[in-house]
């Protein structure tokens, strides 16, 4: 199941959700050159995940939910424009699991 908050899609798999940017957001922000996570295993609402250069901005990305962070696609540190690939294998940002089903299910439906 797919949802969207924040210019951001939030699958769930299972019991993880995976966060990602969407098409508008990648088209808003340009080619992305630079990813810094912030430190922390656990996200509030709201909370910083990343905080990204591109060629046409300097983004703070926040969390739509709240969740621990089981993993975190470290790829793109070392190559940030893989957040601007297409492929959900590659574009990906967090992965959060303990993630409260009825905040995921007040998202909007993507």
């Amino acid at each position: 199941m797919k949802k969207r908050a924040n210019y951001l899609f939030v699958e769930k798999n299972d019991n993880v959700y995976t966060i990602s940017m969407t098409p508008e957001l990648q088209d808003d922000i340009g080619t992305v050159g630079f990813v810094e996570y912030t430190n922390g295993e656990t996200l509030n609402v709201d909370d910083a995940i990343l905080n990204l250069e591109a060629s046409k901005t300097v983004f703070e990305m926040a969390s739509p939910l709240a969740g621990n962070i089981v993993e975190r696609n470290e790829a793109a540190v070392s190559e940030p424009a893989l957040l601007n690939s297409a492929k959900p294998e590659e574009n990906w940002v967090v992965k959060l699991t303990d993630v409260d089903e009825a905040a995921f299910n007040q998202l909007e439906e993507a």
